[in-house]
């Protein structure tokens, strides 16, 4: 089936073909819920540098509580996604971040992927809020701070009832002590 190169979704449950299908996208999250996902035909291609300057005026200058969140499925490594670049405004709250990480766990999920690795470079962003997050350190021989959260074919289920407290608290019993 022939696609158009830039597709939106609004529903991972009723458009799970098209999530499968594309490996390109931009999560998108405001005031808690997920309002869209857009797919591209090519990857996101981030610098250093750009997050270093343009990546940080935005974050300063930016009004409201939006995350977005860009997730490449690389043709090199099929089994896997690549979180690689987060974009917020400065009034972000925490339950629209976690909002977007759910969505790309469901992505993940939907396209039975192994594990999503990233490079987090933002310094505010701890080791232990990562963990928190089912997320562990990776690639420690690369320059960066490396991470990956594995799912070993075991993805976490979200009901549309469920609140964000109660699945962090379901995360949080699922850890080893």
């Amino acid at each position: 089936m022939l696609r158009k190169p830039f597709e939106t979704i609004t529903d991972l449950t009723a458009d799970a073909d098209v999530v499968r299908a594309r490996r390109y996208g931009l999560i998108v999250a405001r005031q808690a819920q997920l309002q869209a996902i857009h797919f591209r035909p090519w990857p996101k291609l981030i610098s250093r540098l750009e997050v270093a300057t343009i990546g940080r005026y935005v974050h300063q200058r930016s009004r409201g509580d939006y995350c977005w969140l860009y997730y490449n499925a690389p043709l090199s490594a099929p089994g896997f996604l690549s979180l690689v670049y987060v974009i917020s405004g400065k009034e972000t709250t925490w339950r629209t971040f976690r909002t977007a990480l759910q969505a790309l766990d469901e992505v993940a999920r939907l396209r039975r992927a192994a594990a999503i690795v990233t490079d987090v470079s933002n310094p505010q962003i701890t080791e232990r809020n990562l963990s928190r997050n089912g997320w562990e350190p990776h690639c420690a021989h690369l320059a960066g701070r490396h991470y990956i959260k594995r799912f070993y074919g075991e993805y976490q289920q979200r009901e549309r009832s469920q609140t964000d407290r109660e699945m962090l608290a379901s995360q949080k019993a699922t850890l080893p002590a």
